[in-house]
């Protein structure tokens, strides 16, 4: 069967072919982390690295580039367990797949300082590295604590440090075992234990230097978390000064060693005794030319003014002319006051009110018992009229009526009285009013007249 002949776009070289691989590999893989053994290790005089990592049963090639290096802790060597952080690329010149090495570190210490790298991303995501959240160290803390093992060298140093240092100062020891299984809980809750109590001003977490394994309590999360809620100012102090743990990052301050804490908390008593002499004589000093400067002022003010014994002279024999002025015045004053005063009291003798008062006392006398005459004149007159009208109203009034043998009939329901016999009807009920008493009765018969 015949083949068709593929067209130029069809046809790859193999410089096109390499190049395409190498973009798919790049795309398809993320950085990757692997472990191998390093051999054919070579450095150029370009500083790169390149080598190949092996295990039992495949190979792969690797480069390195110079830039990469910075951080490399150790020197690379054949034969060496090592654990690499890689992107996949494609070498176009041989048509090989490599990894392009990004970081490099003995494979013991991989899988630990992975776990050491997420924990610290994730942290410091949630921003318990953030400056804003660090307190500052006292400079002069009454109590110092101490978080550590009660029986290492880091405890000695720092409390040596701290009687050479700051003699002043008290310490407290909160001892915890510093590596091992359960380390880190019984460390974490040291801390929340001597941050409640509140018995220091500032606390040291530390311990001596060793491995990654040996310092990896002060690098798990419930000791970060218990140094970042802990309210006490807190320094921390672990190993030598390249060894960094999560909880350096999350403490207030960091010091690169234990002694370095104790310095870093306890100001040096002799510089602070130094340090005040030296102000102590540069005040001195400084008064002393102050005095000097003021006493030259007052010496030429004191040329400028007149003695003082002549200037109170002045003012005496001012004061005393101030004080003839002033009796002077006051008597002429005094002596106007008493001719306005007699003229005054004649004005009002003139004008005594006393004799209108007795007059009008007389008049309001006199108007009052013609008021009382008038009055009982009136009352008499009106005794009279209503004794008059009584006697008319005795002779002409229903009672008059009822005394002579007459009666009113008034109906019960309404009390209207009975003029004649159309107001009422068989078996009404009437009330008959004598003279002196009243009568209930009953309509049995009417007889019209």
């Amino acid at each position: 069967m015949p083949v068709s002949n593929p067209s130029p776009n069809d046809i790859y070289t193999v410089t096109r072919l390499n190049r395409e691989v190498r973009t798919v590999l790049e795309e398809v893989f993320p950085t990757i982390w692997v472990q191998g053994e390093i051999s054919n290790f070579a450095k150029p005089a370009s500083g790169h690295f390149y080598f190949t990592l092996k295990d039992n049963a495949a190979q792969v090639r690797c480069a390195m580039f110079k830039n990469r290096q910075s951080g490399l802790g150790f020197e690379p060597e054949n034969g060496l367990q090592v654990l690499a952080r890689a992107n996949i690329g494609l070498y176009e010149g041989r048509g090989e797949y490599q990894l392009i090495i990004e970081s490099l570190e003995p494979a013991g210490a991989g899988a630990l300082q992975l776990a050491f790298e997420a924990l610290k991303q994730k942290l410091s995501a949630e921003g318990l590295f953030d400056e804003n959240h660090k307190k500052p160290i006292p400079l002069f803390p009454k109590t110092i604590g101490i978080i550590t093992s009660a029986t290492g060298a880091a405890l000695r140093d720092i409390l040596s440090i701290l009687q050479r240092r700051y003699p002043f100062g008290n310490a407290i020891v909160y001892p915890v075992p510093v590596q091992g299984d359960g380390a880190a809980i019984k460390i974490a809750e040291m801390i929340k234990d001597a941050d409640q109590r509140s018995e220091c001003n500032v606390l040291i977490l530390t311990r001596g230097g060793g491995s990654l394994e040996d310092l990896w309590a002060f690098n798990e999360e419930i000791v970060a978390r218990a140094v970042f809620d802990c309210m006490t100012p807190l320094v921390c102090g672990v190993g030598h000064e390249i060894d960094f743990t999560i909880a350096d990052f999350v403490a207030d301050q960091r010091a690169p060693t234990p002694s370095a804490a104790a310095e870093l908390v306890s100001p040096d008593s002799n510089e602070i005794i130094s340090q005040l002499q030296r102000y102590e004589g540069q005040l001195i000093n400084y008064q002393k030319s102050y005095i000097a400067q003021y006493q030259k002022h007052i010496n030429y003010l004191s040329k400028q003014l007149p003695h003082p014994e002549q200037r109170l002279q002045q003012l005496i024999q001012r004061i005393d002319e101030y004080g003839l002025r002033l009796n002077h015045q006051m008597e002429k004053e005094i002596t106007q006051q008493k001719i306005f005063l007699t003229e005054l009291y004649g004005k009002i003798n003139k004008q005594n009110p006393l004799g209108k008062i007795i007059h009008q006392t007389q008049s309001l006398n006199n108007l009052r018992s013609q008021f009382i005459k008038t009055i009982k004149l009136a009352l008499e007159r009106s005794q009279q009229k209503l004794s008059t009208l009584k006697q008319v109203l005795d002779t002409v009034g229903p009672r008059a009526t009822l005394d002579r043998g007459y009666a009113i009939v008034t109906e019960t329901c309404s009390g209207n009285i009975v003029r004649n016999t159309s107001q009422i009807k068989t078996g009404d009920q009437l009330k008959i009013r004598l003279s002196k008493a009243e009568i209930d009765s009953t309509v049995d018969k009417i007889h019209d007249k």
